[in-house]
């Protein structure tokens, strides 16, 4: 063999070493890439969680270069299974952090206590995890959202101010093992009370429409005096307006809501709805996938508390 054949030799021994060694595990993972944050939301059929995944992901495109997103959400509002199963697709897929507004405040501890012992940072948004859940799994995970018993109490009053000492009002609430569900039932009761109001009854309309459609049509027969609903989101108080119309009683029993979604705000100008809450959902997913990012790079969390304003008259 003479000695350019011998130098061709050598160089190709070269280069099948480095590319040995460019494909070994531990070379892999000292290559930088982009983290990819999850963002896990309640139902896509509820506009509000629609303006929080665009809102989400318009932030996404402005820091291409920083972080990849992955947005996915069930299809309804009780579907905890589903959101259970998009969390476990999130752990295999190894994304680096969740994004989560629960759909209930225990049921999703348990899967995202496996996304912590993955190595996975959690951020809690929209509907806070149950302290004594959390507690009781042994782990902690910040919560980045509104103050959802003042925001209610702060459209309850706005509602009660156009009602009567001893006027009988009623509540449908959201889904009662949600937190903010909670919160917003106790702000609305909060204002009832403080005006002295009548609370004749409090049911559930599972955050949806047409649910509370059928709930606030029963409330209207059991109560023919009712003077207010005060419902826990804007898709129920939507539902509650369809009733009150269809009962002939437009004018005489008034609605509030939560949320400021784009549906509401016709019935806002009308009076159909005297008030709702904005907690500013385009950039509410925002403000926890930026949490995420501050934990990766300091691995220090808190909590953090997000405007929510009052919107009527």
């Amino acid at each position: 063999m003479n000695r350019l054949s011998l130098l061709g030799l050598a160089a190709g021994l070269l280069l099948l070493g480095g590319c040995a060694k460019s494909d070994s595990p531990s070379s892999a993972a000292a290559a930088p890439a982009k983290p990819r944050v999850a963002l896990v939301m309640k139902s896509l059929a509820n506009e509000f969680f629609g303006t929080m995944a665009e809102g989400a992901k318009k932030h996404a495109a402005a820091h291409a270069a920083d972080f990849d997103l992955i947005v996915n959400g069930i299809k309804n509002e009780t579907d905890l299974a589903e959101q259970v199963s998009l969390v476990e697709q999130m752990i295999a897929m190894r994304v680096q952090a969740i994004v989560i507004a629960p759909a209930d405040s225990k049921a999703l501890v348990p899967v995202l206590k496996r996304a912590l012992t993955a190595g996975i940072v959690v951020v809690n948004i929209d509907n806070r995890l149950d302290a004594a859940a959390l507690k009781e799994a042994g782990i902690a995970i910040p919560f980045v959202g509104p103050d959802n018993r003042a925001g209610a109490a702060a459209v309850g009053r706005a509602l009660a101010k156009k009602l009567q000492k001893g006027d009988p009002v009623a509540i449908i609430e959201g889904i009662p093992t949600a937190d903010n569900g909670r919160q917003r039932r106790l702000g609305f009761e909060d204002a009832i009370k403080e005006a002295g109001l009548n609370l004749v009854t409090t049911q559930s309309g599972q955050w949806e429409m047409e649910k509370a459609n059928g709930v606030a049509s029963s409330m209207l027969n059991a109560h023919p005096n009712l003077k207010a609903i005060f419902c826990g989101n804007d898709n129920m108080a939507l539902g509650a307006v369809a009733a009150i119309k269809a009962a002939g009683r437009e004018g005489k029993v008034l609605v509030a809501g939560f949320d400021n979604i784009s549906a509401i705000k016709p019935l806002l100008a009308s009076g159909a709805v005297v008030a709702t809450a904005d907690q500013h959902a385009d950039q509410l997913a925002v403000f926890g996938i930026d949490a995420a990012r501050e934990m990766l790079r300091t691995k220090k969390t808190a909590d953090r508390a997000t405007p929510v304003d009052l919107i009527g008259r």
